[in-house]
C-alpha cells in the first residue's frame, strides 16, 4: 500500500466501524471488539504506512475532486497534520477503552448512537488533518460539528438539548459566518486555498486588510473556544464524560486549533506575519482568553466544568504560538496539541472514573477519596503537572517553546501571562489532588463508608485507560525531541 493510497484509506476507515456497530447492535460485547479492531488497525495505517513517508520529507496526497478551479476536494499529508492525525487515531483506541468501562459502569442508554456517532468524529477529524487546502479542511471541520451534536445531547433532558443548541449555534454560526467568509476571500484573492510552505497571502492581501482576514480565521475558528466564542464548551460538560473527553483531546478543541496554527503557517506565513506585525493585536486576545478562563476556573465547584475552563485557557496557549510568528511559537504550539491532549484526557478519564466509582462531581465533595481510589487520583495528579508544565510530563516541553516563542517575538508580557496561567493552573488543580489524598474523609449517613479501609477503584476499564494516558506524558517528556524534529519540516 503506497503512502497516497493509505492517506484516503484512513479517512475512510472509521466508517467500517461504522457498519460493524450497526450490524452488530445488539451484541454489546462483538460490537465494541469490531471498534477497538478499527481503532488498532487506524493506527497502524497512520503510524506504520504515512508516518515514514512524512518523517522521509515526503508529501502523500490524494486528490478526490475539483469542485471549481483551484477549489478543491484533496487530502495533503504535512508535519502538522501528521501528528495530529496520529493524536487522534491513537486516542481513539484509548477512548474507546473507557468508553466500554463508563457506558456499562454508568448504565448509559443509546450506547450504539453513541459510538457510530464517535467513529464518524474520528473520521472527521482526519479528514481535517489531512486536508490539502482550506476547502477540505471546512467540509471536514463542518463534519465534525455535525456528528458530535448527537453526542453532545447524548443524556436527551432538556438541559442536554440546550447544550446542543448553544453548540450548533455557535460552532457553525462563527464558521458560516466568518471562516467561510475567510475561505472565499481567500480564493478570490489568490485563486487557491492551498496550505504551502511560507504562505500564500504575500503581495494579495496587505494592511488592514491582512488584520481582518486574520480576525474572520481565528474567531471563525469556534472550535478553538476563543473569548467571546467560548460559551459553548463548558455547556457541552452536560455530556457523558468519554464525549468530553472527544471533545477537548482527540477531535473537536483540537481540530480548531489545529485550524488556527495551519493557516498562520500555511496560508499568512509567518514571515509575513512577522513582517507586516497583523497578528500582534491576536496575541492579546489570546492572552485575555488564557488569564480570564483560569480565574474562571479557580471559582468552579464542579470537577468538569472547571476542567472546561481550563481546556478553554490551555487552547489558547496554541493560538498564542500562533500569534507570535516565530519559529518557536509555531512549533511549541504544535508540540501542545498533542501534550495537552494526553494531560486534559487523563483528567477527564479520571472525572468520569470518580463520578462512576464514588458518585462525586464536585471538588469540595473529594476529600479522603484519593485514599479509596489511589490510582485514580495518582493518574490525575500526573495530569495535573502536564497541564501545569513541570517535569517529568510533556507538558513542560511545549510550555518551554512558547516561552522562547515570546522572547523571540521579544514579548514580554507574554512571558509573564505564560508563567501566571501555570500558576493559576496550580491554583485549580491541586486542591483536587490535596482533598483527595490529604483531606481526612468525612462520615456519611453514620456509616463512614468514605473513611472505610480497602480501595473502592471504578471498573477497571474507567481506571486503566488515565494510568495509561498519565504515562504516556511522561514518555512524550523523553520523546519531546522526536516531536519536534517531525514538526521541523512545518516551517521553511
Amino acid at each position: 500500500m503506497t503512502a497516497a493510497t493509505a492517506v484516503g484509506l484512513a479517512v475512510a476507515w472509521p466508517l467500517i466501524a461504522v457498519v460493524w456497530i450497526t450490524v452488530f447492535s445488539k451484541r454489546p460485547n462483538l460490537r465494541e471488539t469490531g471498534i477497538l479492531l478499527t481503532g488498532g488497525s487506524l493506527f497502524a495505517i497512520v503510524a506504520g504506512v504515512i508516518l515514514p513517508e512524512v518523517q522521509a520529507g515526503g508529501r502523500p496526497r490524494m486528490d478526490l475532486l475539483e469542485v471549481l478551479p483551484g477549489l478543491e476536494l484533496a487530502f495533503e499529508v504535512e508535519p502538522l497534520g501528521m501528528l495530529f492525525g496520529l493524536v487522534a487515531s491513537g486516542l481513539w483506541i484509548v477512548t474507546t477503552f473507557y468508553s466500554i468501562g463508563y457506558m456499562r459502569g454508568h448504565h448509559e442508554e443509546n450506547q450504539t448512537r453513541f459510538y457510530i456517532c464517535f467513529a464518524l468524529a474520528i473520521s472527521g477529524a482526519l479528514g481535517v488533518a489531512f486536508a490539502a487546502n482550506v476547502f477540505t479542511l471546512f467540509v471536514f471541520y463542518e463534519f465534525i460539528t455535525l456528528t458530535t451534536y448527537p453526542l453532545v445531547t447524548h443524556a436527551g433532558t432538556e438541559k442536554a438539548r440546550k447544550a446542543g443548541r448553544m453548540y450548533l449555534g455557535i460552532l457553525m454560526g462563527t464558521s458560516i459566518a466568518f471562516l467561510l467568509l475567510a475561505l472565499v476571500w481567500t480564493w478570490l484573492a489568490t485563486g487557491t486555498t492551498d496550505f504551502r510552505p511560507g504562505g500564500i497571502l504575500a503581495g494579495k492581501v496587505e494592511g488592514t486588510q491582512l488584520m481582518i482576514l486574520l480576525a474572520l480565521y481565528a474567531f471563525g475558528t469556534g472550535k478553538a473556544a476563543l473569548m467571546p466564542f467560548h460559551r459553548w464548551l463548558p455547556a457541552a460538560m452536560v455530556a457523558p464524560t468519554p464525549v468530553s473527553a472527544l471533545l477537548h483531546a482527540v477531535a473537536v478543541v483540537k481540530a480548531g486549533v489545529f485550524t488556527v496554527l495551519k493557516v498562520v503557517v500555511y496560508v499568512f506565513g509567518i514571515d509575513l506575519l512577522a513582517f507586516t506585525d497583523a497578528s500582534r493585536w491576536l496575541t492579546w486576545v489570546a492572552a485575555f482568553t488564557i488569564i480570564a478562563a483560569s480565574c474562571v476556573a479557580l471559582g468552579k465547584d464542579n470537577l468538569k466544568a472547571r476542567l472546561a475552563y481550563s481546556t478553554i485557557s490551555q487552547l489558547s496557549y496554541i493560538v498564542l504560538g500562533a500569534a507570535f510568528a516565530t519559529t518557536a511559537g509555531v512549533m511549541g504550539g504544535g508540540m501542545h496539541i498533542v501534550m495537552h491532549a494526553f494531560g486534559k484526557i487523563t483528567l477527564f478519564f479520571c472525572a468520569g472514573a470518580i463520578m462512576v466509582g464514588a458518585h462525586k462531581t464536585e471538588v469540595s465533595e473529594m476529600d479522603g477519596l484519593g485514599r479509596r481510589m489511589p490510582l485514580t487520583f495518582g493518574a490525575f495528579l500526573l495530569g495535573s503537572l502536564s497541564v501545569i508544565g513541570l517535569p517529568p510530563m510533556g507538558g513542560s516541553w511545549s510550555k518551554w517553546f512558547l516561552m522562547l516563542g515570546a522572547a523571540e517575538a521579544e514579548q514580554w508580557v507574554m512571558m509573564l501571562v505564560l508563567m501566571a496561567s501555570s500558576l493559576l493552573s496550580i491554583g485549580y488543580l491541586m486542591p483536587v489532588v490535596v482533598r483527595g489524598f490529604f483531606r481526612p474523609a468525612p462520615v456519611e449517613d453514620g456509616h463512614g463508608d468514605h473513611g472505610s479501609s480497602g480501595f473502592h477503584e471504578a471498573p477497571l476499564l474507567c481506571v486503566l485507560p488515565p494510568v495509561a494516558t498519565a504515562l504516556g506524558g511522561i514518555v512524550l517528556f523523553f520523546c519531546a525531541g522526536d516531536i519536534w524534529q517531525l514538526l521541523t519540516g512545518m516551517v521553511p
